[in-house]
């Protein structure tokens, strides 16, 4: 099977554009994957123009399968933590993951949140901000390949040094036991402690973000107890992180 993931941006190609929902549907099309992770995807937003873009990556990409998980429910501005039963027709922002094959069972895994603000510095130049991270999850798909089943999840992990460590541990933990598997998403983190913090092996090797001149790789396909090919890295024409693609199959 042929896994992506690809953090989308809401569509747009700037953090403050506007989003392209028919540009956004011909880039997931031209990905061309089975399986597809997105990350910071918009449901019934205004910047979006209303689109519910899971369903829109699904028609394009002839999804017969596919769930949203929403971690901010409201507007931008105006976010509060989505609930774990989520109110379908709420504005919305979170994670989706897609399939062309045939999906047995589908887990929402939420990960752990810093309970407190935390000072980091950002921007430019550089300052001293008191920040709150946002509630992040994971969704975990088991899904039957041609070569057979294999458990694929998508996460957008904080941006916060350290928690986001806490966070990789925590989802490997949760898919100990689950035979083939591979974890796609953002991860706010390099290859070396990606791979060290989840003992998953990386897929694909390229620089992400940001996408128009790529200085690092926080994009990942991390795996299990499978075997990955043709990796590839992707600049679709949206968002500002690359997308990364590999056909993978069941070790052995």
């Amino acid at each position: 099977m042929r896994l992506g993931t690809w953090n989308v941006l809401h569509g747009a190609a700037t953090p403050t554009g506007p989003a392209d929902v028919d540009g956004y549907a011909e880039a997931v099309k031209e990905l061309d994957v089975d399986v597809l992770g997105l990350q910071e995807v918009d449901r019934a937003q205004p910047r979006s123009g209303g689109a519910d873009l899971t369903a829109v990556a699904a028609e394009a990409m002839g999804a017969v399968e596919h769930r949203f998980a929403s971690t901010l429910l409201g507007v931008p501005g105006d976010w509060e933590p989505s609930p774990v039963t989520d109110p379908g027709e709420t504005p919305a922002y979170g994670i989706a993951l897609l399939s062309r094959l045939p999906v047995t069972e589908w887990r929402v895994l939420p990960l752990p949140r810093l309970p407190r603000r935390v000072p980091l510095l950002l921007g430019h130049p550089r300052e001293l901000v008191w920040v709150r991270d946002e509630p992040r999850t994971a969704v975990a798909a088991r899904i039957e390949g041609p070569h057979g089943p294999v458990t694929v999840v998508t996460t957008h992990l904080t941006f916060i040094p350290g928690w986001n460590l806490v966070q990789l541990r925590h989802l490997a933990r949760a898919l100990r036991g689950a035979g083939p598997v591979v974890v796609t998403g953002d991860l706010n983190l390099g290859p070396r402690r990606a791979r060290f913090s989840s003992g998953l092996q990386g897929l694909v090797t390229g620089r992400t973000f940001p996408a128009d001149a790529p200085r690092r790789q926080i994009d990942h396909l991390l795996g299990r107890g499978v075997v990955a090919s043709a990796p590839s890295v992707h600049h679709p024409p949206l968002s500002d992180h690359r997308a990364l693609s590999a056909t993978v199959v069941p070790a052995g």
